[in-house]
């Protein structure tokens, strides 16, 4: 499932630094003459590509980049020293565009990737650049040139990590708003939501994944029925699958198990590789459970639905429960993304270089 993650930045490269004019002065020496130096290049910007990365959550919040400037020259022949450089961990295949013009500029898609998306500022001559037999006295310098200023989009195609199931009003949207930064429509009545949603998860310092809440499913949606059938497709390319249950429906007519049972035979009429697919049981709304009536009744919903898959058990609204999933959901997709990268055995028949 592949949704357009967007971030606005402004970058700056540093200027050069300015030259300087100076002159040598000792004693007891005969012959003085210019020693001013030249100053320092400004830091560039650069960009790579980070295979741990997939979101562009970061730049959101960190809007401006500048690069240091050069130092200015000094006397004695001495070179200002040149600006810091910064570098920009971006998503494998971010796309950088000019922001004004529409313009793409760069394409990060290869893993490891470095390109310069903004040059620092030459330095400025000193006034020892300057020194001919015409003109043994220079007093000119010239300043440092200034770095680039740009102001860029990025832009990702993400592919969603994590995608929740579940009948329509069992709280996938309540629980994507808890534990991300996605604020899709919520209210009390079936089908609220009617087309995808994306929501990034932080769990730390460029620790995060990418949750989608896809339109309930009701029975019969592999058929086309309700809103959800055609967004089953898109589940097919995510790591995990998480089945959200409400546990206290306001109907008492209505069998949560019955429910549950009804998107997993969905599941399975649609794809069988998609029924396959690494599933955890998360029950919501515990918080409408009185709390003396809870592990009897997760325990005879886990029973009667004979699940042996992990269980979470969470109430979205308040949030309890949500953390140890959201950290349980992170080692998951760090594992499968270590194995997604991992190079592939080679045969030893066929190591080494072909022959010529």
């Amino acid at each position: 499932m592949k949704f357009v993650d967007e971030a606005y930045i402004d970058i700056a490269a540093g200027d050069g630094g300015n030259g300087c004019v100076s002159f040598r002065h000792e004693k007891y020496k005969e012959f003085g003459g210019p020693n001013g130096g030249d100053g320092g290049r400004g830091g560039h910007v650069f960009a790579v590509a980070d295979p741990n990365l997939n979101t562009l959550v970061d730049f959101r919040y960190s809007r401006r980049h500048e690069a240091k400037r050069g130092e200015h020259g000094m006397g004695s022949d001495m070179f200002g020293a040149a600006g810091s450089d910064i570098t920009l961990k971006m998503p494998v295949g971010t796309i950088i565009t000019d922001a004004e013009t529409g313009e793409v500029l760069y394409e990060l898609l290869n893993p490891g990737e470095v390109i310069t998306i903004a040059k620092g500022g030459d330095g400025g001559f000193g006034n020892m650049r300057f020194k001919s037999a015409i003109n043994r006295a220079p007093r000119q310098k010239t300043p440092g040139w200034p770095g680039e200023k740009k102001n860029l989009k990025l832009e990702l195609k993400v592919l969603a990590d994590v995608g929740l199931l579940g009948m329509p009003n069992a709280g996938k949207s309540t629980f994507i708003t808890a534990v991300s930064n996605a604020r899709p429509k919520i209210a009390d009545y079936p089908f609220t939501t009617l087309h995808p949603n994306l929501g990034v998860v932080r769990v730390g310092p460029e620790q995060s994944f990418v949750v989608a809440d896809i339109p309930g499913l009701i029975e019969g949606a592999s058929e086309g029925a309700g809103l959800g059938h055609q967004f089953l497709r898109h589940l097919q390319r995510t790591r995990l699958l998480l089945h959200i249950v409400d546990l206290a429906p306001f109907d008492d007519a209505v069998d949560p198990v019955a429910q549950a049972k009804a998107i997993v035979n969905e599941l399975k009429k649609y794809d069988q590789q998609l029924y396959d697919k690494p599933r955890w049981l998360v029950l919501n709304k515990l918080d409408m459970v009185p709390a003396d009536e809870r592990e009897a009744r997760v325990k005879d919903f886990v029973k009667r639905f004979k699940w042996k898959g992990p269980v979470f058990e969470i109430s979205a609204l308040t949030r309890e429960g949500c953390e140890p999933l959201i950290h349980a959901i992170f080692r998951h997709v760090q594992s499968e993304q270590r194995i997604e990268n991992e190079p592939e055995e080679v045969d030893p028949r066929f190591a080494g270089d072909a022959p010529v």
